[in-house]
């Protein structure tokens, strides 16, 4: 008999590409949505497309029973043609929303938070049977840190006691697994979690300790960090949601859960071992030598 053939969006990412990992090792027919060239394991179909023309979608499409969506634009405008794409083939989506996400009745505060509650509601409202995975803070936004950890051995960031539980993308993939293999998430809004609290000065030092030289984290202030992320090309609407929200979370931090081993058998893994998993990331023969000072 033969498996149904399930679709991976954002399969370029950290989260798509580790749900098409996954797939792929367990011996699932999976095929990845790509706009251009990719590099993905031998053996998982590629095939172009993009979320911003859904006309493109439909060799994507083909024969597809389930579809890991990951919107990734700033609204949600789109989004419903895209959906209504996806429900003339699948019978499944498993959407990859946000723990900031709250009940109906609340209103989003924020760009972010706002796209994801539209794109749950379209999908919700889709007839497909549906998952919104609701992951806190993902751990591999660390990797923005990554080229100045290689170049100065340091992080220049605000909010240094700000503590989050930040998820690997490899446990957000498992529990995506789930619930497009199995029944077990149908209708559900999981949140997902790490296992623990880190603050941002904690996570530097754990970098440090993954790639063996130490990491140093230098707080600046709220308005530096908004200017240095306008000078790097990030969208307004995304300045004003990200940093105040994380200045919120220093008083109402992120609840921890123990959702991924309730959904997949397996602990969380922890912040330390995704360092370790990245180390490479933040290394380079390049870079300055331990302990050399910096300017």
């Amino acid at each position: 008999m033969t498996q149904p053939m399930i679709l991976v969006t954002g399969a370029t990412g950290k989260v798509g590409g580790a749900v098409v990992a996954q797939l792929h090792a367990a011996g699932l027919p999976v095929r990845a949505l790509v706009r251009g060239e990719s590099d993905l394991p031998e053996g998982v179909r590629a095939v172009r497309g993009d979320l911003g023309d859904p006309a493109s979608l439909g060799a994507a499409l083909e024969g597809v029973d389930a579809v890991f969506l990951v919107w990734p634009f700033l609204s949600a405008e789109g989004a419903s043609d895209v959906i209504d794409a996806i429900g003339k083939h699948a019978r499944r989506v498993v959407y990859l929303s946000s723990a900031g996400v709250g009940n109906e009745q609340e209103e989003p505060g924020e760009a972010i938070t706002l796209f994801h509650t539209e794109l749950e509601q379209l999908v919700e409202a889709s007839g497909l049977e549906w998952t919104a995975l609701r992951p806190t803070g993902f751990a591999s936004n660390t990797l923005g840190w990554a080229e100045e950890v290689r170049t100065t051995g340091a992080v220049r960031a605000p909010l240094a006691a700000l503590a989050r539980p930040l998820i690997h993308e490899a446990d957000i993939a498992a529990v995506a697994v789930r619930a497009l293999t199995t029944d077990a998430l149908l209708g559900a809004r999981p949140l997902i979690t790490g296992p623990e609290l880190i603050t941002q000065e904690q996570q530097a030092a754990l970098i440090g300790e993954a790639i063996g030289r130490p990491v140093r984290f230098e707080e600046i202030t709220l308005d530096e960090a908004a200017e240095q992320m306008r000078a790097t090309g990030y969208p307004a609407q995304l300045v004003e949601a990200v940093l105040p929200g994380q200045a919120r979370l220093l008083d109402d931090p992120e609840p921890v859960n123990g959702e991924v081993e309730r959904i997949t058998g397996a602990p969380a893994r922890s912040f330390r071992e995704w360092a370790v998993d990245h180390a490479a990331d933040f290394d380079s023969t390049s870079g300055i030598r331990p302990g050399a000072p910096t300017a």
